[in-house]
């Protein structure tokens, strides 16, 4: 081995440090191009103030540190050095403050990314490794089918942004149910077909969904969030989301196999005491990053393909996936942050209590906050019409109403949480 005849002449002993956030779990990221375990290494960190921003449920909570625990291990069972910080092990109570105390310890060449869900991170952790002296590199995010400059030129010189329009452009550019340049069936939107009732019987049988009993790991990030987030709304009791790539898979070919066939019919349905119904309960597991929404895609076209599923329901399906939430991401960092602030009714009403307890004697109202609590989960009907829809009835302002969803869904990202309660 070469000697070193001055202490400047040795080379830094880390070239690229990765961040991973935990909304970024897909570990063959554009962050990873060109990782070379024996240069570089990867920085992921619990920090309290990512559960306390907005006062997060502790389902919301334990999703996404459970998720990030397993992504270390993943990590380091093939041989990648992980520097993770975990919530009780240090007292930083931010990301940017965190990463400020490992970049003065570590000192790596540069810091490298792919662009956050946030805007808040988007621009803090750069100022945290500009203050430090430390090179940044950013990459794009291509768990996407749209990147945002590909929005940005749909969306420019248009004086209405319509998400039909553009969910036309993803199936034509991606050759999703399409035969040639025409949607298959004829029409592109079936959503006429997909908008049933229960009668007054109900659902009758329902094909429960999968459960993930948590493993080990699992369970010592839900004992530390019971005791460290005590205060917390929300219950434990029942946690059993997926968690890791394995079992988000597992998930969605569950619901593949045995809900997507009449999801479109109910999609829109609500009962009493039945929080899933025909939903796939993947939402959070895509937007954490264990699935790849291509994969979500190509599963539910084959559903149709080989006649598992009729077409109005994967046409539905797949219109959430490829068409609005690929639409919402697009105008989040089309407006941010300019975004957040927006109140077009001038509503400046308080949230009311009630969505921290459930105490109501509103029973549509009760029970959607009250699944709410118990699971950190409630379809798009209870969020829309019964919780939405309340609080723009009050009047309540409609940024406090943002801080709500984002603090009690388990799939509540800002890139899509804060477009879908403004809008």
């Amino acid at each position: 081995a070469r000697r070193w005849s001055h202490p400047f002449e040795m080379p830094n002993a880390l070239r690229h440090l990765v961040v991973v956030l935990g909304d970024q779990l897909n570990l063959d990221a554009a962050a990873f191009d060109g990782f070379d375990p024996s240069l570089d290494a990867v920085w992921m960190a619990e920090v309290a103030h990512e559960a306390t921003h907005v006062w997060s449920t502790k389902p919301r909570i334990a999703v996404f540190l459970a998720a990030m625990r397993h992504a270390r291990d993943r990590l380091r069972a093939r041989g990648t050095t992980v520097h993770y910080r975990e919530l009780t092990d240090h007292d930083a109570p931010t990301l940017e403050s965190a990463l400020s105390e490992d970049l003065a310890k570590l000192r790596p060449e540069a810091v490298v990314r792919v662009t956050p869900g946030e805007w808040r991170l988007a621009q803090s952790l750069p100022q945290a490794c500009r203050d430090a002296g430390v090179r940044w590199i950013e990459r794009d995010d291509l768990h996407f089918l749209a990147s945002r400059e590909a929005f940005a030129r749909w969306a420019k010189g248009r004086k209405e942004y319509r998400m039909e329009y553009f969910y036309r452009e993803m199936r034509r550019e991606h050759a999703v149910l399409m035969e040639g340049d025409q949607p298959v069936g004829g029409q592109w939107n079936f959503d006429h077909e997909n908008r049933e009732a229960f009668d007054a019987r109900g659902p009758g049988f329902l094909p429960a969904p999968i459960r993930f009993e948590p493993d080990a790991t699992t369970r010592e990030v839900l004992a530390m969030v019971e005791r460290r987030f005590a205060t917390h709304p929300g219950k434990l009791a029942t946690f059993d989301w997926p968690v890791t790539p394995e079992q988000a898979d597992q998930a969605l070919e569950d619901f593949i196999a045995n809900r997507l066939p009449l999801f479109g019919r109910y999609q829109d349905a609500m009962w009493t005491g039945e929080p899933w119904l025909y939903h796939s309960r993947i939402s959070a597991a895509l937007n954490l990053k264990l699935i790849d929404p291509r994969r979500v895609v190509a599963a539910a076209v084959a559903a149709w393909e080989t006649g598992a599923a009729p077409l109005a329901a994967v046409e539905g399906f797949v219109r959430q996936v490829l068409g609005w939430r690929e639409f919402i991401r697009g105008m989040y960092w089309l407006h941010m942050p300019a975004f957040l602030e927006d109140n077009a009714l001038d509503a400046h009403e308080p949230l009311p209590s009630l969505y921290w307890t459930g105490a109501t004697d509103m029973r549509c109202l009760a029970e959607a906050v009250g699944q709410t609590l118990d699971h950190g989960y409630a379809h798009h009907i209870h969020r829309l019409m019964v919780t939405g829809l309340f609080a723009q009835l009050v009047g309540v302002e409609p940024k406090r109403v943002h801080e709500w969803y984002l603090a009690v869904y388990v799939d509540a990202v800002e890139w899509v949480e804060l477009p879908n309660v403004l809008g």
